[in-house]
């Protein structure tokens, strides 16, 4: 068995062309689609977060939104930039999303991605310490923010306040008891999964990866998988960890399918750079009949290692058509594969 999910980055455009023509259709067909995933049997409705652009960028609301609206489903980011996060904050909206929906919420924290910007979380008011990165940033805004989710009592109280404490040091308000085990790191390198994996969190790994070995795409991210898997086991820790990878998989049922995504049958992974100095590597996209799909995924080493995975969606096509790709994968490729 394994999770199902799909993976939305809400793109919006004005174009004729596309059906997110505004910010408010994202939003609005985002809640929608997590709906419809919940009613055809799919395990997760996750967004990705970015700023400065013409994408889902404030993720509480939507996630506390569809928390509303589904009973089952589990929601979640892949991922949210902690470069731009104030860890306390975030963890009152984080509480607040997570009891909404019955402690649902499986939230995808990172470093970030090139952005829209240079150095946008510089606009939000942060700035890396002396002789840090950006990178180092982020990871000390995550640190944080996992303490933090433990509920202990940090603040000393007001001995004259406006409404009674409880005893002790005080804590943000709403905690949420489990979240700190709902916590996922997108990981890069082999590094970041293996800091991730001694820290407790979960792992996010998603169609994109610094190449470290030349080998093709998906037996990279199964080595950073394993290479994750052994660095938890290391540390201690008594649950067991979660792991997701993204792709982008279409079946082939019908001509519109065709005409959409009939080429990207011949996709190939990329290399690219990420930065100046990182070259990257970037999965390939899946697109062929049920049958054909089936096979090529039994190849794909990393897909077999995690126990989630998360279906990259066109979300400008709409709220019907994405249903109808994600209805194709749950029906006609996951059970072939064992996975229903």
């Amino acid at each position: 068995m394994k999770h199902i999910g799909f993976l939305s980055f809400g793109h919006w455009t004005p174009s004729p062309n596309s059906q997110t023509r505004s910010a408010a259709d994202a939003l609005t067909q985002s809640i929608e689609l997590a709906v419809a995933a919940e009613e055809l049997g799919a395990d997760g409705a996750y967004f990705r977060v970015h700023h400065f652009a013409r994408q889902l960028a404030s993720p509480f609301p939507l996630l506390a939104a569809v928390g509303a609206r589904t009973k089952r489903i589990e929601i979640g980011t892949a991922v949210i930039d902690m470069r731009y996060e104030n860890p306390l904050y975030m963890l009152e909206d984080a509480g607040a999303a997570d009891l909404i929906s019955g402690g649902r919420l499986q939230l995808g924290i990172s470093r970030g991605s090139p952005e829209q910007v240079i150095d946008g979380w510089r606009y939000f008011g942060y700035v890396p310490e002396e002789g840090t990165s950006d990178a180092d940033m982020a990871r000390r805004h995550a640190e944080v923010f996992l303490k933090l989710l433990g509920g202990e009592g940090f603040a000393k109280p007001n001995p004259r306040p406006m409404f009674p404490n409880p005893p002790g040091l005080l804590r943000l308000e709403p905690h949420s008891p489990g979240l700190r085990e709902r916590i996922w790191w997108g990981a890069a390198t082999n590094a970041t999964a293996q800091w991730a994996a001694k820290l407790g969190m979960n792992l996010q790994s998603s169609t994109l990866k610094i190449d470290e070995s030349g080998k093709p795409f998906h037996v990279q991210q199964a080595e950073q998988i394993r290479l994750f898997r052994a660095a938890w086991a290391e540390a201690g820790h008594e649950r067991t960890p979660r792991v997701s990878v993204s792709r982008s998989i279409f079946a082939l049922m019908e001509d519109r399918d065709r005409a959409y995504f009939g080429r990207d049958g011949d996709s190939e992974d990329q290399i690219g750079l990420l930065t100046e100095t990182e070259r990257a590597i970037f999965g390939k996209s899946y697109a062929a009949e049920p049958d054909v799909l089936v096979e090529e995924l039994r190849g794909d080493e990393a897909v077999a290692e995690a126990d989630t995975l998360l279906l990259t969606v066109p979300n400008q096509l709409g709220v019907d058509y994405n249903a109808h790709v994600i209805e194709a994968i749950l029906k006609h490729v996951a059970p072939a594969l064992g996975w229903r």
